[in-house]
């Protein structure tokens, strides 16, 4: 009879302890996933302010229309790659030919596709159809110059006439070095 009683009270004792446990466990868990989510974003937070800063534009600033700005590192009159900072990452895109006269830089992996005209620049995304930077300028272009296109520098300037008088009056040729226009015959 010992032996039930003592067992009939260890058995309450423990449903008591195990009822007690059981109420308290919830709370710590949510307690600790609350803890974790916060922890987790905060993480998460520093980690992409970290990245954001580890990737720092570099290049030339070309504003665009919509308040869009993309970063252009390299010489467009010759080199064969140039570097652009659009949304945070850098893309590395190889100049392509064109039967236009227009620069082009297209990246068949990412699909980034910028075009310059000496009025403007144009960033496509060739992958998902679409244009996701349009009039994009530089400083000295949005001053009236001309992009720095290698199309554009192998070309007369448009405001420069190509017959220009040279400063300080037409070149004097002496007399006895004149050469009779007509051809001899």
């Amino acid at each position: 009879m010992k032996h039930l009683v003592l067992a009939a009270c260890i058995g309450a004792f423990s449903l008591t302890t195990a009822t007690a446990v059981m109420a308290q466990e919830p709370a710590k868990k949510t307690t600790s996933k609350k803890a974790s989510t916060k922890k987790k974003a905060a993480a998460g937070t520093a980690a992409a302010a970290g990245a954001a800063a580890a990737v720092t534009p570099n290049g030339e600033k070309w504003q665009c229309e919509l308040g869009n700005n993309l970063y252009i590192a390299g010489d467009m009159l010759r080199d064969e790659v140039l570097t652009v900072h659009w949304q945070g990452k850098d893309y590395k895109l190889p100049r392509q030919a064109t039967v236009t006269g227009a620069d082009r830089y297209y990246d068949a992996r990412t699909g980034l596709d910028l075009v310059v005209i000496p009025s403007k620049a144009m960033l496509f995304n060739k992958n998902l159809g679409q244009r996701l930077a349009d009039d994009c300028q530089s400083a000295a272009m949005q001053a009236g110059a001309a992009a720095p296109t290698q199309a554009g520098g192998l070309r007369a300037p448009a405001t420069t006439p190509l017959l220009v008088t040279p400063p300080g009056g037409p070149t004097q040729v002496p007399e006895g070095a004149q050469q009779s226009a007509a051809p001899k015959q």
